[in-house]
C-alpha cells in the first residue's frame, strides 16, 4: 500500500524529517505517535503533497507508484484522504454542492461518468448518519458555523463519501468530547474494508481505544525511534516519552 524510504522533508530553510522510514500493508492501521514538533503532521501533508514541504531526499511509493511525482489532486484522485486537525470553513460553498464536486472529481478521474442527481443524494443519506450529521448542516457553508466536534465529523463524513484506500486522521481527536471522539472513531471503524489502511496520529490511548492499531510508530525529532504493537501506544500513555528517550541514549 504505502512504502516510505529514507524520506527527508523541510519547511522553509528547517529540516523537519530526518529518514523517515515507514511500510504499511493493504487493511493495516498504523498509529504515529510523538512529541510536538516530532514531525508527524510534516509527514502527513507530505504523503498528501502540500506544497509548503519540500521533500529534499528519499521515496515513497503508494500502490506500486511513485507518489513525489504525483500531484496533491491526482494523490487524492488516486485514493489518499486527510483529515484535518483544524478543517477550514469554505464561506459560499455548500456542502452539497462542496461534495458533489469532490465525488464527480474523483469519478471523471476513474473514467466514470458524473453520479446521477438521485443516487449522489441517497449516497449522502447513508454516509451521514455513519456519523450522525444533521441534515441541516449540508445546506449550510462548508464547516461554517460548525461546533468543532462537527467539523470533526464532517472529515470522516467526507472520507465516507469519497471512498478513499489510504487515510490520514491527524490528531482527529483533538478538542473532541467523549461522545463525539466516539461517534467519530465508530464512523471511521465502519467504512474499514480488507482493502482500506490507514495512518492514525494522536497523542493519547483514548483515540486507540477505538480505533485499534496493528502497528504504533514513535516519531521523535524526525525520525521513527521505536515500532511496536498496541502495547507501546499503552506505555506510552502511562510512562509518557522519556522512557524511549532513555532507551535510546
Amino acid at each position: 500500500m504505502l512504502e516510505i524510504r529514507n524520506l527527508h522533508a523541510k519547511a522553509g530553510d528547517k529540516e523537519i524529517l530526518k529518514g523517515v522510514n515507514l511500510t504499511i500493508k493493504d487493511g493495516e492501521i498504523h498509529a504515529l505517535m510523538g512529541t510536538n514538533g516530532a514531525g508527524k503532521s510534516t509527514l502527513s501533508n507530505v504523503i498528501v503533497g502540500n506544497p509548503a514541504y519540500e521533500v529534499t531526499e528519499g521515496e515513497i511509493i503508494f500502490d506500486g507508484k511513485n507518489l513525489l511525482e504525483m500531484s496533491a489532486d491526482e494523490r487524492a484522485n488516486a485514493g489518499i484522504f486527510m483529515s484535518f486537525q483544524a478543517p477550514v470553513e469554505i464561506p459560499g460553498v455548500s456542502m452539497t454542492n462542496f461534495m458533489k464536486a469532490a465525488v464527480n472529481a474523483r469519478r471523471k478521474a476513474q473514467g466514470m461518468e458524473p453520479m446521477k442527481a438521485g443516487d449522489f443524494i441517497k449516497m449522502m443519506k447513508e454516509k451521514r448518519q455513519l456519523v450522525e450529521i444533521d441534515q441541516k448542516l449540508m445546506k449550510r457553508s462548508v464547516n461554517e458555523g460548525f461546533s468543532g466536534g462537527e467539523k470533526k465529523r464532517n472529515e470522516i463524513f467526507q472520507m465516507a463519501m469519497l471512498e478513499p484506500t489510504f487515510c490520514i486522521l491527524d490528531e482527529t481527536d483533538s478538542g473532541l468530547d467523549v461522545d463525539a471522539l466516539r461517534i467519530v472513531a465508530t464512523g471511521f471503524n465502519k467504512l474499514r474494508t480488507e482493502k482500506t489502511s490507514a495512518m492514525v496520529i494522536t497523542h493519547y490511548q483514548r483515540l486507540l481505544d477505538y480505533i485499534k492499531p496493528d502497528v504504533v510508530h514513535v516519531l521523535i525529532d524526525g525520525k521513527v525511534v521505536m515500532t511496536g504493537g498496541p502495547e507501546l501506544a499503552q506505555k506510552i500513555e502511562n510512562e509518557g516519552f522519556e522512557f524511549i528517550t532513555n532507551s535510546n541514549q
